[in-house]
């Protein structure tokens, strides 16, 4: 493989419970830069931009649990170790754990509801947060249309009770990961280098731990998805019940292309949910914005993250 990520070391660190793996490097700061990547990708949809960064930020990049090289676990009955309260927590014992009690953080797609999630739960934590082409969950949930179900199928076949989307998606993973990488508004696989489609095929056709199992990433993934139809709702609910909003300031990055832009005003729901500023800023791309728009992206993240 290429040096893609000259510059970012690679790592497993024990935090949470779980193995988070994770590259780190770029510039020496007392304010790093938290990059979490979305599904069906690892942190290797970070590597243009954080070549373009690399001078000016010092860059944390993990792979979530049940993502890439990090732990795959056995989802529990009520998928509690896969809400995106136990994925954020993960993230601050890494961060307390590389010893910065302050740090920025951005988030794509799945990426971006731990970022959320983060920033309720660890307010003091957060300087500044960017997500990218997502809405609250629970907004997204409330306002589930035949057009929104249909274009993001997803959300509610992975959640099916396991192990039907399982072995559903496992009949032929490469196929399934080749379609969502493709979809929504990307036109195609042009914005992929071959390196990180490697990756993410490697990953994501992960053997089963025991003979006959579900296939690692493919479960993890579902896993994923079910805590955001069930425990995160409820953690979602609570938070909004008790008034707790996101404290820092807030970019919003979407693809112009994307089904968010065409079915949500995903400014205004965050507006909803935040007490300092949003910004949003609507791009000529779909739904992959760190890889369709690298220089773009870090572009924005820079101005807003120095």
């Amino acid at each position: 493989m290429s040096n893609w990520f000259s510059g970012f070391d690679k790592h497993i660190a024990h935090v949470n419970g779980v193995d988070i793996c994770y590259r780190a490097g770029g510039k020496v700061s007392e304010k790093p830069l938290l990059l979490i990547h979305g599904a069906p990708q690892t942190h290797a949809m970070w590597h243009r931009v954080a070549q373009l960064l690399k001078n000016d930020f010092y860059l944390v990049m993990p792979d979530l649990r049940g993502y890439g090289d990090s732990s795959h676990t056995t989802g529990l009955s009520d998928h509690s170790n896969y809400s995106k309260r136990m994925m954020a927590q993960d993230f601050v014992q890494l961060m307390t754990q590389l010893g910065f009690g302050k740090f920025d953080v951005s988030g794509h797609d799945r990426g971006g509801r731990v970022t959320h999630r983060l920033c309720l739960d660890h307010a003091s934590r957060v300087l500044r947060a960017t997500v990218l082409d997502i809405a609250p969950t629970l907004d997204m949930y409330n306002g589930t249309t035949m057009a929104f179900a249909t274009a993001y199928y997803h959300w509610f076949h992975l959640i099916q009770p396991s192990p039907t989307p399982e072995f559903m998606i496992g009949g032929n993973p490469k196929a399934y990961l080749h379609s969502k990488l493709g979809g929504w508004g990307a036109k195609g696989l042009s914005h992929l280098e071959p390196e990180a489609y490697a990756e993410y095929e490697r990953v994501f056709c992960l053997p089963p731990l025991q003979d006959g199992g579900l296939m690692q990433t493919v479960h993890t993934i579902c896993e994923d998805y079910r805590a955001s139809a069930s425990i995160d709702l409820e953690h979602d609910k609570e938070s909004r019940a008790k008034g707790e909003k996101i404290n820092c300031d807030l970019q919003v990055l979407i693809g112009g292309n994307s089904v968010l832009e065409r079915l949500f005003k995903a400014d205004a729901l965050w507006k909803a949910q935040c007490k300092g500023r949003v910004e949003t800023h609507v791009l000529p791309c779909g739904h992959y914005i760190p890889e369709e728009l690298p220089h773009e992206t870090a572009q924005l993240l820079m101005a807003w993250h120095a």
